[in-house]
C-alpha cells in the first residue's frame, strides 16, 4: 500500500512539473541533464562552457538499481536536453524518460551505435555497458554531439570542434589500452569481476571476462554461481579477481574464500569502476581517467 502511494505521488509530481516546464533564458546556457557520470563527462567535453551539465548518478551509484527521486524529476523537467545510456541500463527510469521524450530533446547515446555491434544476450536483451569499448564510446559521443548541435545551432560550430578534439583523445585512449593489455601473458588474460559489465572491454581488448552476476546487478547470485566460478578460477589458476565501486564486495569476498578452501590463493586485484566513475575532481572522475585507472589495476593484477 505504501509503495502504491509513493508511486502515485511521484507520478503526480512528475505531471505537475511537466506542466511547469522551463526553457533556457535568452542568452543563457543550455541545461543538460544526464543519467550517468560517463555520459556527463562526454557531454562536458562536447559543449564546453555553453551548457550546464548535471549528472543524476554520482560516484559509486549503481544505475541498474537507481530510482529517480523527486529532485531528479524536477531537474529532468527543467532540462533543455536529457542524455541517457539506453539499452535498459536505467531500467527503473524508463517510464519517466519516455514521457519526457514527448516534450523535449531526449538522447539515448546507444542509438549512435549500429545494432550489429551490440553484445546480444538474448532475443530482446543487449548488453548496455557500451562505454567499456573506447571505439563504441566514440560512436556514441559522435551521435550525441550531432543531436546537441541540432538543438543549439548557434554554437554548433564550436560543438563540432570540441567533439573532434574529444574523439582524437578517445582514439589515443584506445591505442593505449591495447598496448597496456598486451603486457599480460595470453594464458593469464582472464578477468573475474562482480557482475558482467566488462564484456565489450573483453571483446575489444582481447581478454576473457566473467562476472559472478549477470549484466544487471538486479539479478541475484546464488551458491551455485559462487561454486561454479570458484571451480573455474582454480582450474584456470587465475591470479586475481576484482571488486567494483558500485557493487558490494561480499560477492567477490565469497569467491576468494571459496578458492582458498580449495587450496588456491587468489588476490583482490583492486576496485574497478564499472557502472560509475570516481569522485568529482579526481582523475577517475573523468571517463578517460576512469578507464586508465581500471586498466592499470587489471594489468598489475593479472600480469
Amino acid at each position: 500500500m505504501k509503495s502504491s502511494f509513493c508511486n502515485l505521488f511521484v507520478v503526480s509530481l512528475f505531471m505537475l512539473l511537466l506542466a511547469c516546464e522551463t526553457k533556457k533564458t535568452q542568452g543563457g546556457k543550455l541545461k543538460i541533464v544526464t543519467t550517468t557520470g560517463m555520459i556527463a563527462d562526454g557531454v562536458k567535453n562536447i559543449v564546453g562552457n555553453h551548457a550546464e551539465v548535471i549528472s543524476l548518478m554520482g560516484a559509486g551509484v549503481d544505475p541498474h538499481l537507481y530510482k529517480a527521486t523527486q529532485g531528479d524529476i524536477q531537474k529532468l523537467t527543467e532540462a533543455d536536453i536529457i542524455v541517457y545510456n539506453g539499452l535498459h541500463l536505467e531500467g527503473k527510469m524508463a517510464d519517466v524518460l519516455h514521457k519526457l521524450a514527448k516534450k523535449k530533446t531526449v538522447i539515448a547515446v546507444a542509438d549512435g551505435i549500429a545494432s550489429s555491434k551490440f553484445r546480444k544476450l538474448s532475443a530482446t536483451t543487449m548488453d548496455p555497458h557500451i562505454w567499456f569499448s573506447a571505439v563504441l564510446w566514440k560512436d556514441a559521443m559522435t551521435f550525441t554531439a550531432t543531436k546537441i548541435a541540432a538543438k543549439d545551432t548557434l554554437n554548433a560550430k564550436e560543438y563540432r570542434s570540441n567533439t573532434e578534439k574529444y574523439l582524437k583523445a578517445l582514439d589515443e585512449l584506445n591505442l593505449w589500452v591495447h598496448a597496456e593489455i598486451s603486457q599480460i601473458p595470453q594464458n593469464q588474460k582472464i578477468m573475474i569481476t562482480a557482475h558482467d559489465a566488462f564484456g565489450y572491454f573483453g571483446d575489444e581488448y582481447g581478454i576473457h571476462v566473467r562476472g559472478l552476476q549477470g549484466i544487471s546487478t538486479v539479478t541475484e547470485f546464488g551458491l551455485k554461481d559462487i561454486t561454479d566460478l570458484v571451480s573455474y578460477i582454480v582450474a584456470k589458476k587465475v591470479k586475481a579477481v576484482f571488486v567494483e565501486s558500485s557493487v558490494p564486495t561480499r560477492s567477490i569476498d565469497a569467491v576468494v574464500v571459496g578458492c582458498k578452501a580449495k587450496g588456491h590463493e587468489v588476490k583482490i586485484g583492486g576496485t574497478l569502476y564499472a557502472d560509475a566513475m570516481g569522485a568529482d575532481g579526481t582523475p577517475e572522475g573523468t571517463y578517460i581517467g576512469m578507464v586508465k585507472s581500471n586498466v592499470a589495476k587489471i594489468v598489475h593484477g593479472l600480469k
